[in-house]
């Protein structure tokens, strides 16, 4: 079935990369620090499960920052919060920037989770924090929506992944003009073919589902994993999982981010 080197399968219940479970830190203190931005007055469950997620797989710190619209109806199971300006719609601000910022100093990733609403200065200020901020990056869920605009700061941004669904992607290469048009009842291998080029042209590691299949890429690589959950990456459980095996694999991307699959 496979004849691209560049290619690989992993089963749902055998990692592809052991080596990479075996790394796992076994002491928090060198588990790294991962910042999680994300919430709207409406909404925080995204920010609520990735925190959960993300220290149960093993982070060592996990630091949430939402808007202070959120102050009273927080559960008091994200421990670790802070909060920032929110504007008429619910949502972060322009004035938000320094926090958001301040958390990217100590945080080693930053995680933007979504729930974060569909204002247009939200968008603004999270475009701006992806200019600004330099560690790992990870965006999923409508907050890949909200700096779409950004398209090409993005994809050309490195330590960047993006979970995204298939349409968001069809979207990411649209707006890049990439010359290969995705469609849903592409073959897997057609797929696979053009997020190994697209990969290769930008520095940035993309896991898509594609119908029960899902696909990692990074510089080139691509790897496959039967997935039977989409639950998982639409509650963002996907996204806060990789990039807690990042943290411990930063030169690993492909490797951390399917091993986290498993």
């Amino acid at each position: 079935m496979q004849n691209h080197s560049y290619w690989r399968t992993q089963t749902p219940t055998k990692a592809l990369f052991p080596d990479i479970e075996w790394s796992k830190p076994e002491q928090r203190s060198h588990a790294g620090r991962l910042g999680i931005i994300g919430g709207n007055k409406l909404g925080f469950a995204g920010v609520a499960e990735a925190y959960g997620v993300s220290l149960s797989t093993g982070v060592g710190e996990a630091r949430a920052l939402l808007p202070d619209a959120l102050k009273t109806t927080l559960p008091k199971t994200i421990l670790d919060t802070r909060f920032a300006p929110t504007n008429v719609s619910g949502s972060l601000s322009k004035e938000a920037l320094p926090t958001m910022q301040a958390l990217g100093a100590w945080a080693q990733s930053v995680l933007l989770i979504g729930d974060a609403g569909r204002s247009s200065e939200t968008a603004i200020v999270y475009e701006e924090f992806v200019k600004t901020y330099t560690g790992q990056l990870v965006i999923t869920r409508d907050a890949v929506d909200l700096v779409k605009n950004s398209a090409n700061v993005l994809l050309e941004r490195p330590d960047t992944l993006l979970v995204v669904s298939f349409a968001q992607l069809q979207k990411l290469f649209q707006s890049v003009y990439y010359p290969k048009v995705l469609t849903f009842s592409m073959q897997l291998t057609n797929l696979v073919e053009a997020l190994h080029k697209f990969t290769i042209t930008y520095p940035v590691s993309i896991a898509v589902l594609h119908r029960d299949t899902l696909i990692v890429a990074s510089n080139g690589e691509v790897t496959s994993t039967a997935w039977e959950n989409p639950m998982a990456i639409w509650r963002g459980t996907i996204a806060a999982k990789a990039a807690a095996y990042w943290l411990w694999n930063p030169a690993k991307p492909l490797e951390a981010i399917t091993t986290s699959l498993i």
